[in-house]
Parts: C-alpha cells; structure tokens; sequence
C-alpha cells in the first residue's frame, strides 16, 4: 500500500515537471520572437523561478551534448527520460502490485 502511494506521488510529481519543462521551453520560444515582454518584472521573476528550478536537470546533459550553436537540447533528454520513468517503469510497477483492497 505504501509502495503505491509512494509510486503515485512520484508520478504525479513527474507529471508537473514534465509541464513545468513545456512551459519553459514554451516561454522561451515567445521571448526569442519577441512576442513576451522581459521588461514586466513579474515575468522576469517567473522566468528565474523556472531556470533556478530546472538548471539543476538540464546541467549534466548540457555537459554530455555537442554545441547545437543556440539550440539547447537538454530539455527534450530530460522530457524523454521523465517518459521513460513514467510510462514503462512506473506504470508497469503500479499494474504489478496487488490492488488496495485486495
């Protein structure tokens, strides 16, 4: 039962960076066509809030990747590597465990 919870709550928590990840890469797309504004300080604090959050994810695969020049690819490594942990290893941990109330 607690395995469970545990496996659920590490889905769940995987799921919000999976979209804080889409919502940064996103973001950065209307900053790089100017579309938003980085002179309203409250997207300027989102903006860090999110790099401050994320760099920590991004960091080691930057290191592993080539130059791409301004591409930066380690997003997409770190939203396939969260597929890959919620699709087939915790969804094939929850359906191998007994249901609750079983």
């Amino acid at each position: 039962m607690v395995l469970r919870t545990l496996l659920e709550i590490a889905a769940i928590l995987l799921n919000l960076l999976w979209w804080l990840i889409i919502i940064q890469v996103i973001l950065s797309w209307l900053i790089a066509f100017n579309v938003l504004n980085t002179s309203s300080q409250g997207v300027r604090r989102f903006l860090t809030g999110l790099d401050r959050l994320l760099e920590p994810l991004y960091r080691p695969f930057r290191k592993i990747l080539p130059d791409f020049g301004g591409l930066d690819l380690s997003p997409v490594v770190v939203l396939l590597l969260i597929g890959i942990l919620i699709n087939p290893v915790i969804s094939n941990a929850l359906a191998s465990l007994p249901q609750p109330g079983m």
